[in-house]
């Protein structure tokens, strides 16, 4: 009874208001007019009682209204609307697979969302979720297309990071009860760089900790997490070649490889840094000998004397024995604030260093040239293990003769350097390029110097990956060299904040730069509308 009373008041109600597509419609709106209701003796049907007794009552059928974007982080770059009850997660719905690349990511979305996973199935049922690759040669490996039809969904991409990029779009649309919306999203990020870089070298977290941002990172659509391991303050990652030089608070490479491994099944690669030939206290710490000093005597802070054998066998030990631990494609080999160069005069400084320039490559060679020499040998080991290198570009010299790889890519985060060069002077040189801009993406614990931290509206409202240094963007021809972004987390002062509340205060700064990164154009939601959104996902 409550049925038919409901059903009757809102087909009154759409009649009375004269909607064409309303609520309900008749049954029989797709048959021959008039077809049913017109006798063969020419008498109009409601004038027939034998007529009316044998007329079908008219079945209400649901008409639904154009179906809007979802609502989702970062913002999907493209959909079409259609009309229909769209899809939500209920008992008896699986998730089935086309093809076994897509094991992983059919498990995972249907565990987050209660469903069975039914692996590769070829038929088909009500509440489907069907995870394809499709053979859309050339297409970016991180696109997809999902498409809500017929209370089932399919993600389609031409590899398997699209189609994990599509789940998390579901897992958003359907997050806390919500439905999935009727018709066709096509997606696709801006940058393929999209990172996050973590300091886990003055401050220790808890591998705990690592694995919670990894899997936002992921479903945040973020494929790197850098993790600068190595510094003054700490060396924090189990070592085998080198035990000596291990903090006390540090990782087991146990943990490290279940973080690196819960990141590759969420398509984020660990981008590892052992910064050097500055920021290696830790390393010169156990290894005394190897300390720069000037020509008084006095020791160098965190510089390593790059003048002696032994400085680069104990690093390119470590960097072949991490180079295992860590088998992603990217490598950062650090190469910013060598102590040795921010002096007036580095020749008569470090004389040792100017004689080992001199021998190395010729009468005219500085320190610069040197400290050049030592990034290009390093990345030569790094080479070797098939990864794809990048530099601070503090670590690039304007004046050197010795020019660093041309292979090395631009990891970009201060105009603030001595001799400092505005990033078109790499960019018109070809060299590509990541924004790490210090003045937007820098999240340094204690705000020393002139650091304040970011906060997500300023980045959202104010900030594109163009804006590579300060607050003016590079022209935009420049636009195909520069990958993408990251957000630092620098822990300068390290008990400023407890790592839960460093995962509280980048909160918002993530969610805003993987949207600029994922989509450089003016986002649609306002900061407020968007911070809603950002609590409503949790």
């Amino acid at each position: 009874m409550r049925t038919r009373i409901v059903v009757a008041t809102a087909f009154a109600v759409t009649v009375a208001a004269g909607v064409g597509v309303g609520m309900w419609a008749s049954a029989d709106d797709s048959g021959p007019a008039g077809s049913a209701l017109r006798p063969s003796d020419g008498r109009s049907a409601a004038s027939s009682p034998a007529s009316r007794a044998k007329a079908p009552t008219p079945t209400p059928t649901r008409s639904y209204p154009l179906s809007r974007a979802p609502r989702t982080i970062p913002a999907v770059r493209s959909h079409t609307a259609a009309r229909g009850p769209g899809w939500r997660p209920a008992g008896g719905h699986r998730v089935v697979v086309d093809d076994a690349e897509l094991v992983d990511e059919g498990r995972l979305i249907a565990g987050e969302l209660g469903l069975a996973y039914a692996g590769g199935k070829t038929d088909v049922r009500a509440g489907d979720v069907r995870l394809a690759l499709n053979d859309d040669e050339g297409a970016d490996p991180e696109s997809y297309t999902m498409t809500v039809r017929g209370g089932r969904v399919t993600i389609s991409g031409p590899a398997d990071a699209g189609v994990f990029y599509g789940t998390r779009t579901l897992k958003q649309e359907v997050h806390g009860g919500g439905t999935a919306p009727e018709g066709v999203v096509r997606d696709e990020p801006a940058k393929p760089v999209r990172g996050l870089m973590l300091d886990i070298a003055r401050k220790h977290f808890t591998a705990a900790w690592i694995e919670d941002r990894v899997r936002e990172l992921g479903d945040l659509k973020f494929n790197q997490l850098g993790l600068h391991f190595s510094d003054d303050q700490g060396f924090r990652i189990e070592s085998d070649s080198h035990p000596e030089i291990v903090s006390r608070d540090r990782l087991t490479k146990a943990e490290v490889r279940r973080i690196v491994d819960l990141a590759a099944s969420r398509h984020i690669t660990v981008v590892p840094e052992i910064d050097s030939p500055g920021h290696l206290g830790a390393v010169i710490a156990a290894h005394p000998d190897l300390q720069l000093r000037n020509v008084q005597g006095v020791p160098t802070r965190g510089a390593i004397d790059i003048s002696k054998d032994e400085s680069a066998a104990i690093v390119d030990d470590l960097l072949e024995e991490y180079a295992e631990l860590f088998p992603g494609s990217q490598w950062h080999l650090g190469g910013d604030e060598y102590q040795a160069l921010v002096v007036s005069d580095p020749e008569a400084s470090y004389p040792q260093l100017a004689a080992a320039a001199r021998e190395a490559y010729g009468s005219d060679a500085g320190v610069a040239d040197l400290t050049t020499g030592w990034l290009n040998d390093r990345a030569d080991t790094i080479r070797a293990q098939g990864r794809t290198m990048r530099a601070w570009n503090d670590g690039f010299f304007r004046d050197a003769s010795v020019k660093a790889a041309g292979d090395l890519r631009v990891a970009y985060w201060t105009g603030k350097e001595i001799g400092a060069r505005l990033p078109v002077e790499y960019l018109s040189t070809g060299r590509k390029l990541i924004n790490y801009n210090d003045e937007f993406l820098y999240y340094v614990l204690g705000e020393p110097l002139t650091f304040v931290y970011p906060t997500g509206q300023r980045i959202y409202e104010q900030w594109t990956p163009l804006v590579v240094r300060g607050t003016q963007p590079v022209p935009a021809k420049y636009d195909p060299q520069i990958l993408g972004g990251s957000f630092a987390v620098w822990c300068d002062l390290a008990n400023s904040q407890t790592q839960n509340q460093v995962a509280a205060g980048i909160r918002m700064p993530l969610r805003a730069t993987v949207q600029k990164l994922w989509d450089r154009g003016r986002p649609d939601l306002s900061w407020a509308q968007f911070k809603a959104l950002a609590d409503r996902l949790g």
